[in-house]
C-alpha cells in the first residue's frame, strides 16, 4: 500500500535528493514478468512507486527516490527483463509526491 507524506516535511529532510520519473514502455513488455522484475529491483534499491500494464500493451511505471536508484530503474526499463523486447521508452520528470513502498497495479 502506498502512503503519501506531506510534501513540505519531505522537502525539509531532503530538498533535492528525491526525484520522480514516469516511464511508458512499448514493445513486447507484457507477459514477460516486467512488472514483477521492476518491483523487485525497486524494492532492492529503496525506490517507491508503482508499475502497471496498460490496455494498449504498454507498461507504465512511476519511480520516486534518490537519483541514482531512479535512474537505474529507468535504465532497466529501457532494456526490460529476459524475454522482453523494448521498442520505445518515454520518460517524464514529475514533482515528487513522497510515496512510500512499491506496488504492482
Amino acid at each position: 500500500m502506498l502512503r503519501r507524506i506531506g510534501k513540505a516535511s519531505t522537502r525539509r529532510i531532503y530538498p533535492s535528493l528525491v526525484i520522480r520519473r514516469r516511464v511508458a514502455v512499448r514493445g513486447h513488455v507484457q507477459g514477460v514478468f516486467f512488472r514483477e522484475t521492476t518491483r523487485r529491483r525497486a524494492l532492492a534499491a529503496g525506490i517507491a512507486g508503482w508499475v502497471s500494464n496498460r490496455p494498449d500493451g504498454t507498461v507504465e511505471a512511476v519511480f520516486e527516490g534518490e537519483r541514482e536508484g531512479v535512474e537505474h530503474l529507468v535504465a532497466f526499463a529501457r532494456e526490460g527483463p529476459r524475454g522482453a523486447r523494448v521498442d520505445w521508452v518515454d520518460v517524464v520528470s514529475e514533482e515528487p509526491e513522497a510515496l512510500e513502498g512499491f506496488e504492482i497495479r
